[in-house]
């Protein structure tokens, strides 16, 4: 999703980058602790290793991820501890997901249950790579190439939650409103392909329920905007809101019941399922 957005995604709204996460300062430090206890300025640290000091500065600070070539150049140089090899792994998680998304995004590994009305994008969790990129590629400011790589791996990365061999498996239920998926977000290969992903996953996973809102509904529970609610294995509920460069958790229960009630009313008033599907082999049938 592009606000994650969403999350969705995920990745950051718009072009924003994403911000440090106490995983990459954590590393960064470790690096820092490391390079300094070997006698190391930056500038040699880098050389040794085939990087430039802004490079190593970055990762240090947390403002960038260590790729594989760095933690493996990194380990020799810094004593063969194994402590980057070790953690570099779970970098990976928050790598190209806006700050403010991250909270959500811990809560959403973990949900039961996951609720998403969109009408801006397709969701994150049910965008194909070549989407992602074209969403990502839309909104200014344009990220470099290394940031938007980080922003579509992180995309695609969350949409293992969508597994239905985790235990227990998450419920899923998504609306999306007809005009995002006709719009043709990255031209019509993009949305050929996007079509054909969104088909497949209905039918082979159970547990994900997509519903779509048609062109013309002469009442709609959802003119607020996007509602994306998650219900936690303690079943307690939480909802986020997100506009541009920002996003907000919910946890008032006054709140979260507003949201509940637009939901249920959204899924009323969208297509069912099963005509959902029909809709999305039709629209594919005629590209």
């Amino acid at each position: 999703m592009a606000y994650e957005s969403t999350d969705g995604g995920t990745a950051a709204a718009g072009g924003a980058e994403p911000g440090a996460s106490d995983s990459l300062r954590t590393f960064g430090a470790v690096v820092q602790a490391l390079r300094e206890h070997a006698g190391l300025s930056r500038e040699e640290f880098g050389a040794r290793i085939g990087y430039s000091k802004h490079m190593v500065a970055s990762v240090e600070q947390g403002r960038r991820m260590a790729d594989h070539d760095f933690v493996e150049g990194a380990e020799p140089v810094l004593g063969n501890t194994g402590a980057l090899r070790k953690a570099a792994p779970y970098l990976s998680r928050q790598a190209g997901l806006a700050s403010w998304f991250r909270q959500w995004a811990r809560l959403e590994a973990t949900a039961i249950s996951l609720y998403t009305y969109e009408c801006r994008v397709v969701p994150g969790l049910l965008q194909t790579e070549a989407y992602a990129r074209a969403v990502s590629l839309d909104v200014p400011p344009l990220p470099d190439p290394e940031e938007l790589e980080q922003r579509i791996a992180a995309r695609l990365a969350r949409q293992e939650l969508l597994a239905v061999t985790r235990k227990p498996p998450t419920a899923f239920s998504f609306i999306v409103e007809q005009a995002v998926l006709e719009r043709g977000t990255g031209g019509e290969g993009v949305t050929r392909e996007l079509l054909d992903h969104l088909v497949g996953l209905v039918e082979r996973n159970w547990n994900v329920e997509l519903q779509v809102m048609p062109l013309r509904r002469p009442t709609h529970a959802g003119l607020d905007g996007p509602i994306m609610l998650a219900e936690t294995p303690e079943n307690r509920w939480f909802g986020y809101s997100e506009g541009q460069q920002n996003g907000r958790l919910i946890a008032h229960p006054k709140e979260i019941s507003l949201l509940q009630q637009r939901y249920a009313k959204l899924r009323s008033q969208a297509l069912t399922p099963e005509d959902s599907l029909g809709l999305l082999k039709r629209l594919r049938g005629a590209l």
